[in-house]
């Protein structure tokens, strides 16, 4: 059987990854023989997309450096809990850092990373969606590179759906119309991440936000709570999925390919999975915005995606920023998005004619989602004890009751107040 789109992705990585190690141990000799390795610690992305643009980077930096790859784990927590280690350690083995969004505040207060000035500020600033400038920023200084963003859009059945929704309220009607048989919504309301996500674009859909500074509140009540009782309605609808509790992007994508859901909120990835995997129900997949809460208020779609970081205790910054200004260029963005589908942070390269050979139908779509996203309250330093305190608060959402959300409203305030009086987890 011929291999898949993600055998096809690994392999090609596996083999660019492997022409690297050999790069990099014909140089980095501390008498200046050969080029200096850099060590670029992130995530074994599956595509092959990041070691290619290391391996053009390397080749342009006219022998200066080869970018080494240090893969961490596959999991999101496990990849922060190793760089935590590792740079709370001081190790200076690290010279690049692949961050999740939601790590820059916690880094760059702790001083793991190099800020980036200058000239440097510039080349990987340009035209970069101010949204995803925000995931790089913490009080006012850029410690970031954005090399590539996401976000969610939803995705229904033409066959079951004449015209999408433009509301939760809207989606949640039209679903219990079709019925739970075909008409289920597939969300991300498990204890993680995914969680926290959704309930930050509900809440900043309604008008609110978590924080509105690294250690202040705002949580306005009535619109928290409006976006409480929608979660909550849905949570305990009958095309709510039975396993709400423990959905994740992963499960939801395989719920909608089964053919069960008319509607499913989830990453661009699900796109080519569907091609693949359900083709049937390819051919009745369409694209809409992320909901609103209300109607005629434009919704808050979710931000995610890498950023790239210098760590304060390399020993070949210099490099490191150079490596990086190559690596966030457009031609690397573009062949990243081609590869693995991850959209550019630059909002120019939504002009290009190959952006809509890669997200077919839905490229204005990710264009104006990421636009008008909301990003985490990650600039907190302790955004990992809000992370825990927003999912402990409100999971299960089966547990909210759309009626009288005024209890988990009560609850979350209680626990983001806890959360934002502690120091952020190093």
């Amino acid at each position: 059987m011929a291999a898949g789109w993600r055998d096809l992705r690994g392999i090609l990585a596996l083999l660019v990854v492997g022409s690297l190690v050999g790069l990099a141990g014909c140089g980095g000799d501390d008498d200046g023989a050969g080029p200096q390795t850099l060590s670029w610690f992130i995530f074994n992305e599956p595509s092959g997309g990041p070691p290619i643009a290391a391996e053009r980077c390397s080749e342009q930096s006219d022998g200066a450096y080869a970018i080494e790859f240090e893969f961490l784990p596959a999991d999101a927590d496990g990849q922060r809990e190793q760089l935590v280690r590792r740079l709370g350690a001081e190790d200076s083995s690290i010279d690049i850092i692949g961050m999740d969004v939601i790590w820059t505040g916690e880094f760059a207060n702790a001083g793991w990373l190099e800020p980036f000035t200058g000239e440097a500020e510039q080349v990987v600033s340009e035209n970069v969606f101010p949204s995803v400038l925000e995931t790089a920023t913490f009080e006012g200084q850029l410690y970031a590179a954005p090399i590539w963003s996401n976000t969610q859009l939803l995705w229904y059945r033409s066959d079951l759906v004449d015209e999408p929704p433009e509301t939760w309220d809207e989606m949640i009607d039209m679903a219990e119309e079709i019925g739970p048989q075909e008409g289920r919504i597939q969300v991300q309301a498990n204890r993680y991440e995914g969680l926290v996500v959704w309930a930050n674009q509900m809440i900043a859909s309604a008008g609110t936000e978590i924080l509105s500074g690294p250690e202040e509140i705002e949580l306005e009540q009535e619109p928290t709570e409006r976006a409480l009782e929608v979660m909550g309605r849905l949570s305990n609808s009958p095309v709510r999925d039975p396993a709400i509790t423990t959905s994740q992007e992963d499960s939801g994508r395989l719920a909608f390919e089964a053919g069960n859901s008319a509607f499913m909120i989830n990453y661009p990835f699900v796109h080519p999975s569907a091609e693949e995997n359900a083709p049937q129900i390819f051919e009745q997949m369409e694209a809409a915005k992320y909901p609103a809460i209300e109607p005629g208020i434009e919704s808050a779609p979710p931000l995610g995606g890498i950023n790239l970081g210098v760590s304060a205790f390399s020993e070949s910054k210099d490099l490191a920023f150079d490596a990086i200004e190559c690596l966030v260029q457009p031609q690397n963005q573009l062949e990243i998005a081609e590869l693995g589908g991850l959209p550019p942070v630059r909002a120019d390269l939504y002009d290009r004619p190959e952006i809509e050979q890669i997200y077919p139908g839905f490229a204005d779509l990710i264009r104006e989602s990421i636009a008008d996203a909301t990003p985490r309250p990650s600039q907190s330093p302790a955004y990992q004890d809000i992370s825990l305190a927003i999912q402990r608060a409100i999971h299960p959402t089966t547990g909210i009751d759309p009626e009288n959300p005024t209890p988990t409203y009560e609850e979350l305030e209680d626990k983001l107040e806890q959360a934002v009086n502690r120091e952020g987890l190093l």
